[in-house]
């Protein structure tokens, strides 16, 4: 039996850049007892920080309920543990609904995760990872606004959040507002596209953007008004013709139905 169940959660990819060749230069022993101990300090942070390891393959999958304590995960990692295992990293953060997927023991038991996600969050969370330089960390708009002006005793002094520029995701509609974070001037430095995602430009382009959909917006709101007040003016100059052929009532039914309609919809 799955258990199926609908999340907001902070989704963080964190990966170890040149794992692969890192692997083949010392050798797969070698690089098992260096990732291990890669490992439990990301481990031991993570725990720290309330998170929730999901996946791991060259680095991890990670959830928080809360998205500030993802952002500082994310940040004092970076601070702390490169320096100590020599193995540069990049951090991407998506805050957005996803499908918590449950097993039970029958399939845990051959070797089915516990806990797996699913949903485009997770998709975007990944794409916004894959842009960042080494010891960068990127958010999404959604996790930014979730964490806006949220900071603890855990939040490193000097953090800053910079906005980078409008980016189309391959697979994903809309295309995202990225932002970087931390302290380092070289972390904040917006990344170039990648074969998978594509600059579109900086932060003016963000806010033409953010005018263009307030105008669009605007025309939303204006067109049924104009259509209803054009409607009344033809009804109006055509009303003595209409009462002269009979249609009043049914002009008044229709009337009153319109109304309802217009107004029901929001408009």
């Amino acid at each position: 039996m799955v258990d199926l169940k609908e999340r907001q959660l902070a989704i963080v990819l964190l990966d170890l850049i040149g794992s692969t060749a890192f692997v083949e230069k010392v050798g797969a022993k070698d690089a098992a007892i260096w990732l291990q101990y890669h490992d439990r300090l990301a481990r031991s942070l993570l725990y720290k920080f309330d998170g929730r390891e999901i996946d791991r393959s060259d680095g991890f999958m990670l959830s928080f309920d809360r998205p500030i304590d993802a952002v500082n995960f994310a940040l004092i990692y970076q601070q702390t543990i490169p320096a100590k295992t020599h193995l540069n990293t990049r951090i991407g953060i998506h805050w957005g609904t996803v499908i918590e997927v449950i097993q039970d023991d029958t399939w845990t038991a051959v070797g089915a995760k516990r806990v797996e996600l699913e949903g485009i969050s997770k998709n975007i969370a990944a794409r916004t990872m894959s842009l960042c330089g080494a010891g960068q960390v990127l958010l999404t708009s959604e996790a930014l606004e979730s964490v806006k002006g949220a900071t603890n005793a855990f939040t490193p002094k000097g953090t800053r959040y910079v906005m980078i520029g409008l980016y189309k995701f391959k697979g994903v509609k809309t295309p995202q507002t990225l932002y970087a974070v931390g302290s380092d001037i070289k972390a904040l430095q917006p990344p170039e596209g990648t074969d998978k995602v594509k600059r579109l430009g900086g932060p003016k382009k963000v806010k033409s953007r953010a005018r263009d959909r307030k105008v669009l917006e605007w025309i939303m709101w204006v067109l049924p008004r104009w259509a209803l007040i054009n409607l009344i003016y033809i009804i109006c100059e055509l009303w003595p013709w209409l009462s002269a052929q009979g249609y009043v009532k049914w002009l008044q039914v229709t009337g009153n139905f319109i109304v309802r309609m217009f107004y029901g919809s929001g408009y």
